[in-house]
């Protein structure tokens, strides 16, 4: 009986280190992907820091990681949509600040729909179109810095600046990884 427990433990125990070395040889496996990918986009750090940030970057494929990148584009312009919304609560006196800021987050909400006809254009591997809707989605920063230049008074707030250059990188990225797909 005690040679019997002690051989399933040792079994168990040369199948876990079994499944340590596979696991292993899949996680950098996939982080030589993960690394390929983000070579081919302007923003490598950018690339390499979203897409560690999100454990499923080890099992994708170049469409998953470009999905991974979209949902995070996404959560940024809807976070700078909400944000600005909330800007348009507290310029309450002023009706030029309060007009732009509800058109940013307006346009930051376009964005983050764009973003979402985007996925929906990965996963049906229409590529063409993914890659619209996210220039797209990475152009509607600028018809808000356009909406702030129409009111000379206005300035153009060094969060929302920040925000936009974020969001463009980001899509940038994107259409990096869309490019190394082969779709042309």
């Amino acid at each position: 009986m005690g040679s019997s427990t002690t051989s399933a433990r040792f079994s168990l125990v040369i199948l876990l280190l079994l499944l340590l070395v596979q696991h292993d040889h899949f996680a950098s496996a996939d982080s030589s992907l993960i690394q390929k990918t983000c070579k081919a986009t302007k923003y490598y750090a950018l690339c390499m820091s979203s897409l560690k940030s999100d454990p499923t970057s080890l099992t994708a494929d170049g469409k998953g990681l470009a999905a991974i990148i979209v949902r995070i584009a996404t959560t940024n312009a809807t976070a700078t949509s909400s944000y600005l919304s909330s800007q348009v609560l507290s310029s309450a006196n002023d009706a030029n600040a309060k007009k732009v800021l509800k058109e940013c987050a307006d346009k930051y909400g376009y964005a983050g729909e764009a973003l979402q006809g985007s996925l929906q254009d990965l996963a049906a591997e229409s590529y063409d179109y993914a890659y619209m809707h996210i220039t797209a989605a990475a152009d509607y920063p600028n018809a808000c810095h356009n909406a702030f230049r129409r009111y000379p008074a206005l300035a153009y707030p060094p969060e929302l600046a920040r925000r936009e250059d974020a969001l463009k990188r980001i899509c940038d990225v994107v259409l990096g990884i869309l490019d190394s797909l082969g779709w042309d």
